[in-house]
């Protein structure tokens, strides 16, 4: 037993110090740095959907603090998928396939939605807007701070303890794990360039 207590608390030890609390809050600079067509919505496909990085900078930030998104590794991760989901924040909703009510700046699923808008609003006005159908569930998220708020929540309630704590490490293996494990979809050349870009652009800042 006095063995097992060792090795967890070592254990516990090493995962603490791989788990660096970023130093500064998002900025526009963070969000450029990542992704640099983030400086400009000029040419977006959709312009009323699109946002720039000083646009996005301020939600994002006050999402990391209302759900406790605190470590590098962790707010690196959130930063990756929004700007991977979103072609660097163009879109705001799936458009293609275009499938009803997907959405938010991590494209979220209806059925999330439905679990984020209940964590929002009263249920009255969720029990209306899903009576309606998706998109109007989508409709009450589509604000900035609700839509750039998703990926905070979506990692603080949806995703394990042990996803959070490989994300904080802010190695690929985290990463991967993340995107398997609580996102469901396979890592890609794509997703991982834009991942090692926000490690080192919040790592940094």
């Amino acid at each position: 037993m006095l063995f097992k207590s060792t090795v967890l608390i070592a254990g516990t030890i090493a995962l603490a110090s791989a788990a660096p609390v970023a130093r500064a809050s998002i900025t526009a600079a963070t969000i450029e740095a990542i992704t640099p067509a983030t400086a400009s919505c000029v040419g977006a496909p959709f312009p009323q959907e699109c946002r720039d990085a000083t646009q996005a900078a301020g939600p994002i930030a006050s999402s990391f603090q209302k759900y406790g998104i605190s470590t590098a590794g962790e707010q690196a991760a959130l930063l990756a998928l929004m700007l991977y989901e979103t072609d660097g924040f163009k879109y705001n909703k799936n458009h293609t396939p275009g499938i009803p009510g997907q959405g938010t700046r991590n494209m979220q699923s209806p059925a999330l939605n439905l679990k984020y808008a209940s964590s929002l609003f009263d249920a009255a006005t969720v029990q209306q807007a899903s009576a309606a159908g998706p998109d109007a569930v989508y409709t009450l998220l589509a604000g900035d701070n609700e839509s750039f708020g998703s990926a905070a929540w979506f990692l603080n309630t949806q995703c394990s303890p042990g996803i959070r704590q490989g994300l904080a490490s802010g190695t690929a293996v985290g990463w991967s794990a993340f995107l398997s494990q609580c996102v469901y979809t396979p890592d890609s050349e794509g997703r991982n360039a834009v991942w090692s870009a926000a490690i080192k652009a919040v790592q940094g800042s």
